[in-house]
């Protein structure tokens, strides 16, 4: 089930929210049980076992770990349960990328095993991993299976993200707090994540694949390209992280914030600091800290950073572009950390440039269907292979997607939220938002089930990684 679909919108959602108000405190948690298994049955029936069994042996795992925490037998039930998760995260994502290239490198015919991908089983593996390794390191495990459950399979962060700490909801799966205010807040979060996804992302979406689709590459078009689609995957898994955020505020949870205006970041290390923030905390705490991190020596430092950035790109899918990717941020960053960084600092508009210029070719080497397809894109922006400036297909696409690209990139700086922060800041604009804000949110729920209903949306890009 999509948060982009009128079943969620219309039935799913209003239902949910309904019996959870209704029913007692102590129902609350069974209720946004059972509605994320729905939820999650609803598009993958057949996975919805593997979900549920990753549950309780992350319970099991837990329970064990604590009760022989800082022994020889916790490390154990610790080490066997990280082993076990990793195994089905490789099984279903990565077993068919290492027969093909173990088959490349030794003319053997392994038949490939073609498991469908679990959707979602980035995440929530991740989240049973540090849910497990916290208990390890003394924090106190859940003794309440459908508490744990809930922290597992909540459907408003179940697929996407954020990648969300236990420690960070331990409490608030205990009790929280519910109000009015709590839940319009979250609702107009949740409405403007959606607009972003469907109003923006999809709409960027269509001129990317007119590129890809296209047999008249040009400059131009490369690096239309390449803007279009660093902005879509920016609004489709931001707009995701919103909805996630704003539902879960909905039934009283707060949750990390994933995403804070990365592009007007003045060094690639700033900008990891801004991007799927939850992802990168992950890698920092759970990989580069117990590596060693800065703690060893440079050379030790430069390993650690080759490490992290290699499984951060494998973890978002198996192909050859994804290591790349990963390994072109590692340069990048490592790069900054020995020296670079200093000099960026000395000018705004040169670190600025800088950055977006490397994130956009990152972008265009993660959007490729392979690691030939990326080299190939690459050179395309460059004019290699004797590609020309421009093309008629690249000035239509430019006139046909100018108002949205522009959306974009103002939508991608602060400059809205700066713009609100000042007229709630004066008496008659603070009046004017208040009265006319119900409304903005309204007429963009109403544009977007029109989008909904004509049937252009596209799934999430993040799902398949």
């Amino acid at each position: 089930m999509l948060f982009s679909s009128i079943t969620f919108l219309y039935y799913f959602l209003p239902l949910t929210v309904v019996l959870y108000f209704a029913l007692p405190r102590r129902f609350k948690n069974t209720v946004l049980l059972a509605a994320s298994l729905v939820f999650y049955g609803w598009g993958e029936p057949g996975h919805v076992w593997l979900l549920v069994l990753s549950a309780v042996l992350g319970y099991v795992s837990g329970r064990l770990v604590g009760k022989y925490q800082k022994q020889r037998a916790g490390k154990i039930f610790f080490t066997a349960s990280v082993i076990v998760s990793l195994s089905v995260l490789l099984y279903y994502k990565y077993a068919d990328f290492f027969l093909e290239n173990y088959n490349a490198l030794s003319a053997a015919d392994v038949p490939l095993l073609h498991p469908a991908l679990p959707v979602g089983i980035s995440f929530y593996t991740f989240q049973l991993i540090s849910y497990t390794a916290d208990v390890y390191r003394g924090e106190k495990e859940q003794k309440n299976i459908i508490q744990l459950a809930v922290y597992v399979t909540m459907f408003p962060q179940l697929v996407a993200g954020p990648v969300v700490r236990y420690s960070d909801i331990a409490a608030q799966l205990d009790g929280r707090k519910h109000s009015w205010q709590k839940a319009a807040a979250g609702i107009r979060r949740f409405v403007t994540g959606l607009a972003k996804k469907v109003l923006i992302a999809d709409q960027l979406g269509e001129l990317c694949s007119a590129y890809t689709g296209s047999d008249e590459k040009s400059v131009l078009f490369g690096w239309l390209y390449a803007i279009a689609f660093a902005l879509q995957i920016y609004f489709d898994f931001s707009g995701y992280s919103d909805m996630a955020i704003g539902l879960c505020r909905v039934f009283g949870f707060h949750l990390p914030e994933n995403f804070q205006y990365p592009f007007i970041s003045a060094s690639i290390t700033e900008f990891w600091r801004r991007w799927h923030i939850s992802l990168g905390r992950w890698f920092r705490d759970y990989v580069y800290i117990p590596l060693g991190g800065n703690r060893r020596g440079r050379g030790r430092q430069l390993l650690n950073i080759l490490v992290v950035w290699t499984l951060t790109g494998f973890w978002h899918g198996a192909a050859w572009n994804f290591i790349l990717w990963g390994l072109l941020f590692a340069v990048l960053l490592a790069a900054e950390k020995f020296w670079l960084l200093k000099k960026l600092e000395k000018s705004r508009i040169f670190s600025r440039i800088y950055t977006l210029f490397f994130v956009l070719l990152s972008f265009v080497v993660f959007s490729a269907e392979n690691a030939g397809q990326a080299v190939r894109n690459l050179g395309g922006l460059f004019g290699a292979g004797g590609i020309p400036l421009v093309s008629d297909e690249a000035v239509y696409s430019l006139q046909s997607f100018g108002t949205v690209l522009l959306a974009g990139v103002i939508g991608a700086t602060p400059a809205v939220h700066v713009l609100a922060e000042k007229l709630s800041e004066s008496p008659k604009g603070g009046i004017l938002i208040k009265s006319f804000a119900p409304f903005v949110f309204a007429a963009l729920a109403l544009v977007v089930t029109a989008y909904l209903v004509d049937g252009s949306f596209q799934p999430f890009l993040y799902f398949r990684f």
